[in-house]
């Protein structure tokens, strides 16, 4: 009786992590997880935890306890990287973040001796690359995405570098952050535990603003400056790595250093490339086929398979191969550009636009309505909403197209905000 109890905790864990748009699909692997990192009592007190940040007295509330046994239990939530704690105002908030990228990461961002890592991270790599219904659900649902591509500065002409906007650098992102961190890559660790690692730097993945800060705060990162954030781009960039980050355009929270080989985001876009898991760049990779030798270097830098190398048979080809480039598959991060030695490939326009949305919130919201869950976002069971929040929610709903006001007020079935999004 008493392990079916603690299973209940931790089901009513799983369930409140998929009242978000980035939940995690239930698996025996998943509650497997769930036990490593949460003991039973704790799966049974983050369930009863609002969606979006909250203060001590409403999780007090929510659990039925003193304000100062409350904020006990967060602070060790938060020590452990379970919850991110923050700050508003001078007032201390909490938040659950989703398993990606969230607390599933920050668990094997440090080497750490109070869970079993080598457990965990076998457990991660059957849940996510065996089973793939995690990595689906995370990557390949819905329009909006969590992630998107920054483009690789130096891989750009100069002419079209003039035109490249600032939420579009990474370089811009570190140097505006708030706080900068980083941390050991989780991809990679990960695969290290099950053998299946590559060479690259390990400890290069950057977070920033409050996740920095909170990660920093309790020893999962190591807070940097802006002038090593800057530096560790271009370490990466010259270790051919593909820079994935938060899909906005205001503030993103972290900024992955990607290899094709262990990195969840570029294994997904190999995977389901034709769902555009990861929101591509507004450049892509053009091949000069007169210079192209046919050394494959492009192709196998590419760290989602977007070059190929097929036969080529004109006489004047040294290798008898010449690099195609897939536009369905190409990210436009850069990668290749850097690697050819016959500057055979340059970044061009995108035709189609790009879209990214502006915030966390914004982002938010789109994946929520097209994922099925804005009402659980709007109509949080586990605390009273502040005017703070729904005003943000309400306000990122009003700025949609008509097309996704339409949806939002469907599935709110809202005669409220259905009125709103008429009037404006």
């Amino acid at each position: 009786m008493a392990h079916l109890a603690a299973r209940s905790g931790y089901r009513s864990l799983v369930e409140r992590l998929n009242r978000c748009p980035q939940g995690a699909p239930p698996s025996e692997l998943l509650y497997q997880i769930l036990e490593i990192l949460f003991s039973p009592r704790e799966a049974d007190l983050v369930s009863r935890l609002p969606i979006k940040p909250f203060g001590v007295t409403t999780a007090a509330r929510a659990w039925s306890v003193s304000e100062p046994e409350a904020r006990e239990v967060l602070d060790r939530l938060a020590s452990r990287a379970i919850l991110l704690d923050l700050e508003r105002n001078g007032t201390p908030l909490y938040v659950l973040p989703p398993p990606m990228a969230g607390f599933f990461e920050f668990s094997m961002m440090r080497l750490r001796d109070d869970v079993d890592q080598k457990r965990l991270a076998e457990l991660f790599y059957e849940y996510m690359n065996v089973e793939e219904d995690f990595i689906r659900e995370l990557f390949a649902r819905g329009e909006t995405q969590l992630g998107r591509m920054f483009v690789q500065e130096r891989a750009l002409p100069p002419e079209v570098s003039l035109r490249v906007l600032d939420h579009e650098r990474a370089t811009a992102a570190v140097r505006e952050a708030s706080h900068l961190a980083v941390g050991v890559c989780y991809c990679r660790h990960k695969m290290e535990h099950v053998g299946r690692a590559c060479p690259a730097s390990r400890e290069i993945c950057l977070t920033l603003g409050n996740t920095a800060r909170s990660l920093a705060r309790h020893g999962f990162a190591r807070a940097i400056d802006a002038a090593e954030g800057l530096d560790l781009l271009h370490q990466a960039q010259d270790e051919g790595l593909a820079q994935f980050g938060e899909n906005v355009r205001e503030h993103p929270a972290f900024i992955c250093n990607c290899c094709g080989c262990c990195c969840e985001a570029m294994i997904a876009a190999r995977r389901f490339g034709f769902l555009h898991p990861v929101h591509t760049t507004k450049y892509i990779a053009a091949i000069d086929d007169e210079a192209c030798d046919g050394c494959g270097r492009c192709a196998r830098a590419c760290p989602v398979e977007a070059i190929e190398m097929v036969p080529d048979d004109r006489p004047e080809s040294a290798t008898g191969k010449r690099a195609v480039r897939d536009a369905e598959r190409c990210l436009g991060c850069g990668v290749c550009v850097q690697t050819c030695t016959r500057e055979a490939l340059v970044m061009e326009d995108r035709p189609e636009r790009v879209f990214t949305p502006v915030n966390s919130v914004h982002r938010t919201v789109l994946m929520a309505i097209e994922r099925g869950t804005l009402q659980d976002l709007v109509f949080d069971n586990q605390a009273h909403l502040s005017h703070r929040a729904m005003a943000a929610i309400l306000g990122a709903i009003l700025k949609l197209s008509p097309v996704k006001r339409a949806l939002a007020s469907e599935q709110l079935r809202s005669r409220y905000l259905d009125a709103l999004s008429r009037r404006y």
